[in-house]
């Protein structure tokens, strides 16, 4: 979702007039809410009645009589909202299972040899509407946000985001644990997540036996992570959601990958940002895409060859 605000900026900057409305997953519009340049957030509602609700997006996107629909996904839902969206002009990517109910499509590459970032994959769908220019990620924390973080800001910190959906994405806790333990101990370090990673923070904390660290795993909106990130000496990732908060607010980050590598194009893309990963090579690497709930050989190697000294050096 916040690879996708790239189009909000570049769409607003040449059509200032137009009204733009923006689909997501309930859950999700925190993220959006201050956003200036959005007229309407459109949430869809997919952990009850997820097919009912999906009819009555259909429904009222076709109310809407929209000139232009851009579906930046390729999932066969999203594809079927754009196929019967109404629009005189329907855009999305040809991987799409609907992409032959499209106005225009747009080949979608992802390759382990490099390529394209994401953010230019997707704004590949409005070239033809504007140019080749690049418009960066961007969100907008509000003023109460960045108040409510000022308690965390009266000494410098390094902010550490232990978790990913994936466990082939993340970082062992372990091995967080013996980077968090050698950080200078006059640094504060501030744990930040879900509510569903509180603990692993709290194992981290303990483990590591030492003082100024904090969990806020749970306790803060997405937002006002981004505002905490954005100060910060240095945020430490997984490839995962945190690394593109980072990003949103040009913050400066250290991004571990472990199963998955960068050129899939879903790196960091603030001003100060490194990619710290294995030096071993390992034919097994990358093993998808996405990340993968346990390692096929069983190993790790990935992410247990990372070296400690890598994630401190970038401090």
């Amino acid at each position: 979702m916040i690879l996708a605000t790239p189009l909000i900026e570049k769409l607003h900057h040449y059509f200032p007039d137009a009204g733009i409305d923006f689909l997501l997953k309930d859950g999700y519009q925190p993220l959006l809410r201050n956003h200036p340049y959005i007229s309407n957030l459109i949430a869809w509602d997919k952990k009850e009645k997820k097919y009912s609700n999906l009819k009555e997006i259909i429904r009222f996107i076709r109310e809407q009589h929209y000139d232009t629909v851009i579906n930046i996904q390729r999932f066969a839902s999203s594809g079927l909202i754009t196929a019967l969206s109404g629009a005189r002009n329907k855009i999305g990517f040809g991987k799409n299972p609907f992409s032959f109910l499209y106005s225009k499509k747009v080949k979608h590459v992802l390759s382990e040899k490099g390529g394209m970032h994401e953010v230019d994959r997707n704004l590949l769908l409005i070239e033809h509407l504007t140019d080749n220019k690049k418009f960066p990620v961007k969100l907008y924390p509000s003023k109460h946000d960045d108040a409510k973080m000022s308690q965390y800001k009266t000494h410098a910190y390094i902010t550490v985001s232990p978790g990913s959906l994936w466990f082939t994405k993340t970082f062992p806790e372990e091995k967080w644990t013996e980077f968090v333990s050698s950080v200078n101990g006059n640094m504060y370090v501030y744990l930040l997540g879900s509510g569903e990673e509180h603990d692993l923070c709290e194992r981290i904390i303990k483990q590591s036996g030492r003082a100024n660290c904090l969990n806020l795993a749970g306790k803060l909106s997405f937002l006002e992570s981004a505002v905490l990130m954005k100060d910060a000496q240095m945020n430490y990732v997984n490839d995962s959601a945190p690394m593109h908060l980072a990003s949103s607010v040009n913050a400066p980050v250290t991004a571990i990958f472990c199963s998955t590598v960068p050129e899939f194009g879903f790196g960091p893309l603030s001003d100060r940002s490194f990619i710290v990963q294995t030096k071993k090579e390992l034919a097994c690497r990358p093993c998808g895409i996405h990340g993968r709930n346990q390692c096929p050989e069983k190993h790790f190697d990935c992410a247990y060859t990372i070296e400690n000294e890598q994630l401190l050096k970038q401090l």
